[in-house]
């Protein structure tokens, strides 16, 4: 794995290669925390506060003390880009966990939250923005707290996995045939010109980009309509797209080897690309993006 050599841990900076916790690590034997990736662009984070407030709203959920004020974290995060000397693209993990403690399903008394924070490089995948993806559905199996950004993650690994040895890039999730949300990204169906998608309940991760997506449907007079739909909705759609803070906008060609929009990416989900695009401030891009 590709990494910046400074990492934040243990309330300091350090180089990766000194990292280490117990084993007996709440994160490691429980999944007893939450994380946040955060793309960045040229050397600077996108979306930060939508992220920061998405991380204190996970901490409430799971009763974890957090031991920073929103100031002084992203203070924190600022700092790790510079001591990283980070111009480029790429983005950060953070993870936050109870803390490290003797195996106990009970919360252990005063105990320290471990928190780290590390960085990667990132390109973005424009070939599969311009051309779409593949994708299959599969049953939602995940708990019913999803929008809490956990460790807990088995479920949303199987579904990817599947995908993968099915020759497809993700796989939109459903229970008794209601969408929800991808393993690994929100999903998004354009019919008559609006835009569908699930309701931002505790069934999905609300996502930062999702968003953005809602605000740039808002600038563009395009109808952002929230209700449960089914998947043959999907299936009969003008256009399907997904979102994420590492696939940005990506188009939605086909599902279940069912072809959407003739195998390509349609013109609100170019739109939405390029709004994305302008808001990210990422350069050259100046026009939505165009089929080749």
């Amino acid at each position: 794995m590709t990494v910046y050599p400074i990492v934040f841990a243990q309330g300091s900076f350090m180089h990766k290669d000194k990292l280490n916790y117990p084993f007996e690590e709440r994160g490691l034997q429980f999944g007893d925390g939450v994380y946040e990736v955060i793309r960045i662009y040229q050397g600077k984070y996108y979306l930060l506060n939508e992220h920061i407030d998405r991380l204190y709203r996970s901490l409430s959920e799971i009763k974890l003390s957090f031991p920073y004020n929103r100031k002084d974290f992203i203070h924190t995060l600022e700092e790790l880009l510079k001591k990283n000397e980070m111009k480029t693209d790429g983005k950060v993990y953070l993870q936050v966990t109870r803390g490290s403690a003797p195996r106990d399903h009970v919360f252990p008394d005063n105990i320290t939250p471990n928190v780290y924070a590390y960085l990667e490089p990132a390109k973005r995948n424009v070939e599969l923005m311009k051309h779409g993806v593949p994708v299959i559905t599969m049953p939602d199996i995940r708990w019913s707290h999803c929008h809490i950004k956990s460790l807990n993650l088995l479920p949303n690994l199987m579904a990817k996995q599947e995908a993968k040895e099915q020759g497809c890039f993700e796989a939109i999730l459903h229970k008794d045939g209601t969408v929800t949300e991808c393993s690994a990204s929100n999903v998004y169906f354009v019919k008559n010109g609006k835009i569908y998608t699930h309701p931002a309940t505790s069934a999905i991760l609300h996502g930062c980009v999702r968003l953005a997506v809602e605000r740039f449907a808002d600038e563009l007079g395009i109808p952002f309509i929230e209700e449960a739909y089914h998947v043959g909705d999907i299936k009969d759609a003008d256009e399907v797209f997904l979102s994420s803070s590492t696939n940005e906008i990506t188009p939605i060609i086909n599902v279940d080897g069912h072809t959407i929009h003739n195998g390509s990416s349609g013109p609100i989900t170019k739109q939405i690309q390029h709004a994305y695009a302008v808001d990210a401030g990422i350069e050259p891009v100046s026009q939505p993006m165009q089929e080749q």
